[in-house]
Protein backbone atom coordinates (compact mmCIF):
# COMPACT_ATOMS: atom_id res chain seq x y z
CA UNK A 1 0.00 0.00 0.00
CA UNK A 2 1.30 3.45 -0.83
CA UNK A 3 2.37 5.73 2.01
CA UNK A 4 1.10 9.23 2.76
CA UNK A 5 4.32 10.58 1.26
CA UNK A 6 3.45 8.95 -2.08
CA UNK A 7 -0.15 10.12 -2.05
CA UNK A 8 -0.95 13.52 -3.51
CA UNK A 9 -2.71 16.48 -1.89
CA UNK A 10 -3.88 19.25 -4.22
CA UNK A 11 -4.64 22.69 -2.80
CA UNK A 12 -6.71 24.97 -5.01
CA UNK A 13 -5.76 28.57 -4.22
CA UNK A 14 -2.42 29.94 -3.02
CA UNK A 15 -3.70 32.75 -0.83
CA UNK A 16 -2.80 33.12 2.83
CA UNK A 17 -4.81 30.07 3.89
CA UNK A 18 -3.70 27.89 0.98
CA UNK A 19 -0.05 28.84 1.47
CA UNK A 20 -0.29 28.07 5.19
CA UNK A 21 -1.89 24.69 4.46
CA UNK A 22 0.86 23.86 1.99
CA UNK A 23 3.61 24.77 4.46
CA UNK A 24 2.04 22.85 7.35
CA UNK A 25 1.32 19.77 5.26
CA UNK A 26 4.85 19.77 3.85
CA UNK A 27 6.28 20.18 7.34
CA UNK A 28 4.22 17.12 8.34
CA UNK A 29 5.71 15.10 5.45
CA UNK A 30 2.83 15.17 2.96
CA UNK A 31 3.20 15.55 -0.82
CA UNK A 32 1.51 18.83 -1.77
CA UNK A 33 0.94 20.82 -4.96
CA UNK A 34 -0.86 24.18 -5.00
CA UNK A 35 -2.79 25.32 -8.07
CA UNK A 36 -3.20 29.09 -8.33
CA UNK A 37 -5.23 30.82 -11.05
CA UNK A 38 -3.14 34.04 -11.00
CA UNK A 39 -0.13 34.24 -13.28
CA UNK A 40 1.92 35.83 -10.50
CA UNK A 41 1.57 37.63 -7.20
CA UNK A 42 2.16 41.33 -6.61
CA UNK A 43 2.44 43.42 -3.45
CA UNK A 44 -1.18 44.54 -3.30
CA UNK A 45 -1.87 47.56 -1.11
CA UNK A 46 -3.48 45.99 1.92
CA UNK A 47 -2.57 45.40 5.52
CA UNK A 48 -3.40 42.56 7.86
CA UNK A 49 -3.51 41.84 11.60
CA UNK A 50 -1.96 38.59 12.81
CA UNK A 51 -2.97 37.68 16.34
CA UNK A 52 -1.04 35.51 18.81
CA UNK A 53 -3.43 32.65 17.99
CA UNK A 54 -1.90 32.52 14.48
CA UNK A 55 1.65 33.57 15.33
CA UNK A 56 1.82 30.28 17.26
CA UNK A 57 1.05 28.50 13.98
CA UNK A 58 3.73 30.49 12.17
CA UNK A 59 6.09 29.41 14.96
CA UNK A 60 5.45 25.80 13.98
CA UNK A 61 6.00 26.60 10.29
CA UNK A 62 9.24 28.41 11.17
CA UNK A 63 8.18 31.93 10.13
CA UNK A 64 7.29 33.61 13.42
CA UNK A 65 10.57 35.48 13.82
CA UNK A 66 10.84 36.50 10.17
CA UNK A 67 7.34 37.97 10.19
CA UNK A 68 7.92 39.63 13.56
CA UNK A 69 11.07 41.31 12.30
CA UNK A 70 9.31 43.00 9.36
CA UNK A 71 6.06 43.89 11.14
CA UNK A 72 4.73 46.60 13.42
CA UNK A 73 4.06 45.58 17.04
CA UNK A 74 1.28 47.76 18.47
CA UNK A 75 1.12 48.07 22.25
CA UNK A 76 -2.65 48.58 22.15
CA UNK A 77 -5.71 48.25 19.99
CA UNK A 78 -7.39 51.60 20.62
CA UNK A 79 -11.04 52.25 19.85
CA UNK A 80 -11.95 55.94 19.65
CA UNK A 81 -15.11 57.91 19.07
CA UNK A 82 -14.96 59.11 15.48
CA UNK A 83 -16.09 62.65 16.24
CA UNK A 84 -14.72 63.45 19.70
CA UNK A 85 -11.69 61.18 19.72
CA UNK A 86 -12.61 59.92 23.19
CA UNK A 87 -11.29 56.44 23.95
CA UNK A 88 -13.93 53.72 23.97
CA UNK A 89 -11.49 50.90 24.73
CA UNK A 90 -7.79 50.30 25.24
CA UNK A 91 -6.98 46.65 24.56
CA UNK A 92 -3.43 45.79 25.65
CA UNK A 93 -1.21 44.01 23.12
CA UNK A 94 2.61 44.32 22.88
CA UNK A 95 4.38 42.79 25.88
CA UNK A 96 1.00 41.88 27.36
CA UNK A 97 0.22 39.65 24.37
CA UNK A 98 3.58 37.90 24.68
CA UNK A 99 3.02 37.22 28.37
CA UNK A 100 -0.71 36.44 28.45
CA UNK A 101 -1.29 34.90 25.01
CA UNK A 102 2.11 33.33 24.38
CA UNK A 103 3.01 35.06 21.10
CA UNK A 104 3.25 38.56 19.60
CA UNK A 105 0.47 40.57 17.97
CA UNK A 106 1.59 42.12 14.70
CA UNK A 107 0.27 44.25 11.88
CA UNK A 108 1.94 43.77 8.53
CA UNK A 109 1.57 44.35 4.80
CA UNK A 110 -0.45 41.48 3.40
CA UNK A 111 1.83 41.20 0.37
CA UNK A 112 4.98 40.97 2.51
CA UNK A 113 3.48 38.22 4.64
CA UNK A 114 2.20 36.33 1.62
CA UNK A 115 5.55 36.52 -0.19
CA UNK A 116 7.28 35.19 2.92
CA UNK A 117 4.86 32.27 3.05
CA UNK A 118 5.27 31.42 -0.65
CA UNK A 119 9.08 31.66 -0.49
CA UNK A 120 9.07 29.19 2.41
CA UNK A 121 7.48 26.42 0.31
CA UNK A 122 9.52 23.83 -1.53
CA UNK A 123 10.46 24.97 -5.06
CA UNK A 124 7.79 24.07 -7.60
CA UNK A 125 5.04 23.66 -5.00
CA UNK A 126 2.90 26.44 -6.50
CA UNK A 127 1.72 26.07 -10.09
CA UNK A 128 0.60 29.45 -11.44
CA UNK A 129 -1.90 30.16 -14.21
CA UNK A 130 -4.06 27.19 -13.20
CA UNK A 131 -7.66 28.40 -13.27
CA UNK A 132 -9.90 25.51 -12.34
CA UNK A 133 -12.53 24.52 -14.91
CA UNK A 134 -13.63 21.08 -13.73
CA UNK A 135 -13.50 18.68 -10.78
CA UNK A 136 -14.30 14.96 -10.95
CA UNK A 137 -14.20 12.86 -7.79
CA UNK A 138 -14.23 9.28 -9.02
CA UNK A 139 -14.15 7.83 -5.52
CA UNK A 140 -10.60 6.55 -6.12
CA UNK A 141 -9.03 9.96 -6.77
CA UNK A 142 -9.88 13.45 -8.03
CA UNK A 143 -9.28 14.77 -11.54
CA UNK A 144 -8.73 18.53 -11.76
CA UNK A 145 -9.08 20.24 -15.13
CA UNK A 146 -7.73 23.71 -15.84
CA UNK A 147 -8.59 26.34 -18.43
CA UNK A 148 -5.12 26.05 -19.99
CA UNK A 149 -6.01 22.51 -21.08
CA UNK A 150 -3.93 20.68 -18.48
CA UNK A 151 -5.14 18.23 -15.86
CA UNK A 152 -3.90 16.88 -12.55
CA UNK A 153 -4.87 14.04 -10.25
CA UNK A 154 -4.82 14.01 -6.47
CA UNK A 155 -5.89 11.75 -3.64
CA UNK A 156 -7.58 14.64 -1.80
CA UNK A 157 -8.29 18.25 -2.76
CA UNK A 158 -8.34 21.24 -0.40
CA UNK A 159 -10.48 24.15 -1.59
CA UNK A 160 -8.71 27.30 -0.40
CA UNK A 161 -10.09 29.30 -3.30
CA UNK A 162 -11.99 32.03 -1.51
CA UNK A 163 -15.56 33.24 -1.33
CA UNK A 164 -16.19 32.34 -4.99
CA UNK A 165 -14.74 28.85 -4.47
CA UNK A 166 -15.09 26.43 -7.36
CA UNK A 167 -14.68 23.56 -4.90
CA UNK A 168 -17.58 24.90 -2.78
CA UNK A 169 -19.66 25.05 -5.96
CA UNK A 170 -18.93 21.38 -6.67
CA UNK A 171 -20.04 20.45 -3.15
CA UNK A 172 -23.14 22.63 -2.86
CA UNK A 173 -24.01 23.92 -6.32
CA UNK A 174 -23.63 27.40 -7.84
CA UNK A 175 -24.74 30.26 -5.60
CA UNK A 176 -23.51 33.83 -5.67
CA UNK A 177 -22.39 35.33 -2.36
CA UNK A 178 -24.69 37.98 -0.95
CA UNK A 179 -23.79 41.66 -0.79
CA UNK A 180 -23.70 42.77 2.85
CA UNK A 181 -24.75 46.37 2.25
CA UNK A 182 -21.28 47.59 3.24
CA UNK A 183 -18.19 48.65 1.34
CA UNK A 184 -14.58 48.90 2.50
CA UNK A 185 -12.24 51.68 1.38
CA UNK A 186 -8.57 50.75 1.44
CA UNK A 187 -5.51 52.98 1.18
CA UNK A 188 -1.81 53.04 2.04
CA UNK A 189 -0.28 56.32 3.22
CA UNK A 190 3.45 56.95 3.26
CA UNK A 191 5.24 57.97 6.41
CA UNK A 192 6.47 61.02 4.51
CA UNK A 193 2.89 62.14 3.90
CA UNK A 194 2.04 61.69 7.58
CA UNK A 195 5.05 63.75 8.65
CA UNK A 196 3.52 66.83 7.01
CA UNK A 197 0.90 66.92 9.76
CA UNK A 198 1.71 68.03 13.28
CA UNK A 199 -0.41 65.23 14.71
CA UNK A 200 0.05 61.99 16.61
CA UNK A 201 -0.80 58.82 14.68
CA UNK A 202 -1.29 55.75 16.85
CA UNK A 203 0.05 52.33 15.91
CA UNK A 204 -3.35 50.61 15.82
CA UNK A 205 -6.64 52.49 16.21
CA UNK A 206 -10.23 52.02 15.11
CA UNK A 207 -12.35 55.15 14.76
CA UNK A 208 -16.06 54.46 15.27
CA UNK A 209 -19.41 56.14 14.81
CA UNK A 210 -22.88 54.64 14.86
CA UNK A 211 -22.90 53.20 11.34
CA UNK A 212 -19.31 53.29 10.04
CA UNK A 213 -15.68 53.00 11.08
CA UNK A 214 -12.07 53.40 9.97
CA UNK A 215 -9.37 50.97 11.13
CA UNK A 216 -5.81 52.34 10.89
CA UNK A 217 -2.41 50.76 11.55
CA UNK A 218 1.22 50.56 10.43
CA UNK A 219 2.19 47.76 8.05
CA UNK A 220 5.97 47.76 8.63
CA UNK A 221 8.32 47.84 11.57
CA UNK A 222 9.89 50.97 10.09
CA UNK A 223 6.49 52.68 10.23
CA UNK A 224 6.92 54.03 6.74
CA UNK A 225 3.44 52.84 5.68
CA UNK A 226 0.16 53.60 7.41
CA UNK A 227 -2.89 51.70 6.20
CA UNK A 228 -6.59 52.25 6.63
CA UNK A 229 -9.62 50.12 5.86
CA UNK A 230 -13.18 51.30 6.40
CA UNK A 231 -16.63 49.87 6.81
CA UNK A 232 -19.26 52.16 5.29
CA UNK A 233 -22.91 51.37 4.52
CA UNK A 234 -23.88 51.54 0.86
CA UNK A 235 -27.38 50.31 0.12
CA UNK A 236 -26.87 49.21 -3.46
CA UNK A 237 -23.77 47.76 -5.08
CA UNK A 238 -23.28 49.94 -8.13
CA UNK A 239 -20.32 48.23 -9.77
CA UNK A 240 -19.04 44.83 -10.88
CA UNK A 241 -15.78 43.19 -9.91
CA UNK A 242 -13.67 43.02 -6.77
CA UNK A 243 -13.09 46.76 -6.39
CA UNK A 244 -13.13 50.15 -8.09
CA UNK A 245 -11.18 53.34 -7.57
CA UNK A 246 -12.58 55.74 -5.00
CA UNK A 247 -11.42 59.29 -4.19
CA UNK A 248 -10.53 61.66 -1.39
CA UNK A 249 -13.76 63.52 -2.12
CA UNK A 250 -15.80 60.37 -1.50
CA UNK A 251 -13.83 59.72 1.69
CA UNK A 252 -14.36 63.27 2.99
CA UNK A 253 -18.09 62.85 2.39
CA UNK A 254 -18.21 59.42 4.04
CA UNK A 255 -16.36 60.67 7.15
CA UNK A 256 -17.75 64.19 7.40
CA UNK A 257 -17.55 65.39 10.98
CA UNK A 258 -14.92 62.88 12.00
CA UNK A 259 -11.92 63.84 14.14
CA UNK A 260 -9.10 66.01 12.66
CA UNK A 261 -6.75 63.00 12.68
CA UNK A 262 -9.11 61.15 10.34
CA UNK A 263 -9.42 64.23 8.13
CA UNK A 264 -5.61 64.41 7.96
CA UNK A 265 -5.45 60.77 6.90
CA UNK A 266 -7.91 61.37 4.09
CA UNK A 267 -6.01 64.49 3.02
CA UNK A 268 -2.79 62.41 2.92
CA UNK A 269 -4.37 59.72 0.73
CA UNK A 270 -2.93 59.54 -2.79
CA UNK A 271 -5.13 56.69 -4.01
CA UNK A 272 -7.98 54.76 -2.45
CA UNK A 273 -10.04 51.78 -3.62
CA UNK A 274 -13.55 50.65 -2.70
CA UNK A 275 -14.44 46.99 -2.20
CA UNK A 276 -17.88 45.41 -1.74
CA UNK A 277 -18.13 43.27 1.39
CA UNK A 278 -19.82 40.01 0.51
CA UNK A 279 -20.90 37.11 2.65
CA UNK A 280 -22.36 33.63 2.85
CA UNK A 281 -24.46 31.94 5.47
CA UNK A 282 -22.72 29.11 7.38
CA UNK A 283 -22.42 26.11 5.07
CA UNK A 284 -24.19 22.83 5.87
CA UNK A 285 -21.06 20.80 5.05
CA UNK A 286 -17.35 21.55 4.74
CA UNK A 287 -16.43 18.39 2.86
CA UNK A 288 -17.75 15.68 0.62
CA UNK A 289 -15.91 12.66 -0.73
CA UNK A 290 -12.27 13.61 -1.31
CA UNK A 291 -12.95 17.37 -1.31
CA UNK A 292 -12.65 19.68 1.71
CA UNK A 293 -12.90 23.47 2.20
CA UNK A 294 -11.06 26.00 4.33
CA UNK A 295 -11.06 29.75 4.96
CA UNK A 296 -13.32 32.03 2.93
CA UNK A 297 -14.42 29.05 0.84
CA UNK A 298 -16.49 27.83 3.82
CA UNK A 299 -16.84 30.74 6.27
CA UNK A 300 -16.29 34.16 4.64
CA UNK A 301 -16.76 37.12 6.96
CA UNK A 302 -16.58 40.89 7.00
CA UNK A 303 -13.07 42.09 7.90
CA UNK A 304 -14.27 44.06 10.95
CA UNK A 305 -12.64 41.75 13.51
CA UNK A 306 -9.33 41.42 11.63
CA UNK A 307 -9.52 37.63 11.92
CA UNK A 308 -10.63 36.40 8.47
CA UNK A 309 -7.21 35.29 7.26
CA UNK A 310 -6.36 34.11 10.76
CA UNK A 311 -9.33 31.73 10.67
CA UNK A 312 -8.15 30.33 7.33
CA UNK A 313 -4.69 29.70 8.79
CA UNK A 314 -6.20 28.07 11.88
CA UNK A 315 -8.25 25.87 9.52
CA UNK A 316 -5.05 24.88 7.71
CA UNK A 317 -3.37 23.91 10.98
CA UNK A 318 -6.34 21.88 12.23
CA UNK A 319 -6.79 20.09 8.90
CA UNK A 320 -3.11 19.14 8.98
CA UNK A 321 -3.46 17.85 12.55
CA UNK A 322 -6.43 15.71 11.56
CA UNK A 323 -4.72 14.24 8.51
CA UNK A 324 -1.70 13.42 10.65
CA UNK A 325 -4.05 11.68 13.08
CA UNK A 326 -5.77 9.48 10.50
CA UNK A 327 -3.56 9.33 7.42
CA UNK A 328 -4.78 10.17 3.91
CA UNK A 329 -6.37 6.74 3.38
CA UNK A 330 -8.89 7.60 6.10
CA UNK A 331 -9.54 11.07 4.76
CA UNK A 332 -13.27 10.80 5.58
CA UNK A 333 -12.52 10.56 9.31
CA UNK A 334 -9.94 13.35 9.03
CA UNK A 335 -12.44 15.67 7.35
CA UNK A 336 -15.09 14.91 9.98
CA UNK A 337 -12.58 15.55 12.78
CA UNK A 338 -11.55 18.81 11.11
CA UNK A 339 -15.12 20.12 10.87
CA UNK A 340 -15.95 19.00 14.42
CA UNK A 341 -12.93 20.92 15.75
CA UNK A 342 -13.29 24.07 13.66
CA UNK A 343 -16.92 24.81 12.91
CA UNK A 344 -17.98 26.18 16.30
CA UNK A 345 -15.04 28.58 16.61
CA UNK A 346 -15.09 29.72 12.98
CA UNK A 347 -18.85 30.32 13.12
CA UNK A 348 -18.52 32.33 16.34
CA UNK A 349 -15.79 34.53 14.87
CA UNK A 350 -17.80 34.92 11.66
CA UNK A 351 -20.85 36.06 13.68
CA UNK A 352 -18.94 38.54 15.86
CA UNK A 353 -17.02 39.92 12.89
CA UNK A 354 -20.17 40.43 10.85
CA UNK A 355 -21.85 42.17 13.81
CA UNK A 356 -18.90 44.63 14.04
CA UNK A 357 -18.85 44.79 17.83
CA UNK A 358 -15.40 43.35 18.61
CA UNK A 359 -13.30 45.59 20.92
CA UNK A 360 -15.60 48.60 20.45
CA UNK A 361 -15.92 48.61 24.23
CA UNK A 362 -13.48 47.36 26.84
CA UNK A 363 -13.55 43.54 26.82
CA UNK A 364 -11.28 40.54 27.23
CA UNK A 365 -10.27 39.14 23.80
CA UNK A 366 -8.51 36.10 25.28
CA UNK A 367 -11.02 33.72 23.64
CA UNK A 368 -9.59 34.87 20.30
CA UNK A 369 -5.96 35.76 20.94
CA UNK A 370 -5.21 33.27 23.72
CA UNK A 371 -6.38 30.28 21.68
CA UNK A 372 -3.68 27.67 21.10
CA UNK A 373 -4.78 25.27 18.38
CA UNK A 374 -2.07 22.75 19.25
CA UNK A 375 -3.16 22.60 22.90
CA UNK A 376 -6.73 21.58 22.02
CA UNK A 377 -7.79 17.96 22.39
CA UNK A 378 -9.38 16.70 19.19
CA UNK A 379 -13.15 16.39 19.58
CA UNK A 380 -14.68 13.42 17.77
CA UNK A 381 -18.15 15.00 17.90
CA UNK A 382 -19.08 18.59 17.03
Amino acid sequence: MSTDKQKKIAIVGAGLGGAAAAALLQEAGFNVTVYEQSEEFSRLGAGIHVGPNVMKIFRKIGLEQKLSDMASHPDFWFSRDGETGDYMSRIPLGDYALKEYGAPYITIHRGDMHATQIDHLKPGTVQFGKKLSGVEDSGDDVLLSFEDGTTARADIVVGADGINSKIREVLLGPEDPTYSGWVAHRALITGEALAKHNLSFEDCVKWWSEDRHMMVYYTTGKKDEYYYVTGVPQEKLEFEGSFIDSSREEMFEAFKGYHPVVQALIESTESVTKWPLKNRNPLPVWSEGRLVLLGDACHPMKPHMAQGACMAIEDAAMLTRCLQETGIDDYATAFKLYENNRKERATRVQSVSNANTFLRDQEDPAWVYGYDLYAQDLKTEG
